[in-house]
């Protein structure tokens, strides 16, 4: 029997994590706290990735925007 030395679960996270190339990030509901706004990755874990592979705590956000096709 052959068992591979490596996990399974970063391809399988990686097929579920979600991509936004534009989108705001906010910490409240009224949107007056806005956490990122830009180019994002969703992790399945809930936690939000950002290009400079810093994180952001599924506690520490409350909703996500998309923003298609808005000029910058």
């Amino acid at each position: 029997m052959v068992i591979s030395t490596e996990s399974a679960w970063g391809e399988i996270a990686e097929e579920f994590a979600k991509e936004y190339p534009d989108a705001v990030v906010y910490a409240d509901r009224e949107q007056e706290v806005v956490l990122h706004d830009g180019a994002l990755r969703l992790l399945m874990n809930g936690w939000v990735e950002l290009p400079s592979g810093r994180l952001l705590s599924p506690d520490a956000v409350h909703h996500i925007d998309p923003t298609p096709g808005r000029d910058r």
